[in-house]
């Protein structure tokens, strides 16, 4: 993932289209994308910031708040695809998406498999 730009040279290009340069001409100056400097220029005016705002992380699980409902879920029907999971969740007026209900799974650690009572084919 590309880094943001430095601080420093935030500071450079708002204070050249503060004394009265435009934002493409003064973006332009220091090889930076003309969309960048306005972008800039317009946190500064609206918050009085231009530091580059945190990138990566973690984000938060969306259906957090209905772990208790999805695992009471999963005890009482094991055999609960995700996507009819998905589908109760719909049902239920929970705004969800495959990916969203596949990530809660996953982070609690509960794995999906076909049928665990039929095992490999093993060699005689």
């Amino acid at each position: 993932m590309a880094r943001p730009y430095s601080l420093d040279l935030r500071e450079r290009v708002i204070a050249r289209i503060e004394a009265g340069e435009t934002r493409t001409a003064s973006a332009a100056h220091f090889a930076v994308s003309a969309p960048s400097a306005i972008r800039w220029a317009q946190r500064k005016r609206e918050t009085g910031d231009i530091a580059a705002k945190p990138m990566g992380g973690k984000r938060p699980l969306s259906l957090r708040p209905h772990r208790d409902w999805l695992l009471a879920r999963m005890e009482e029907k094991p055999d609960l695809t995700l996507r009819a999971i998905l589908a109760e969740l719909i049902e239920r007026g929970i705004p969800a998406s495959y990916g969203a209900v596949q990530r809660f799974f996953k982070a609690e650690r509960i794995s999906f498999k076909k049928k665990p009572a039929r095992k490999r084919a093993r060699p005689a």
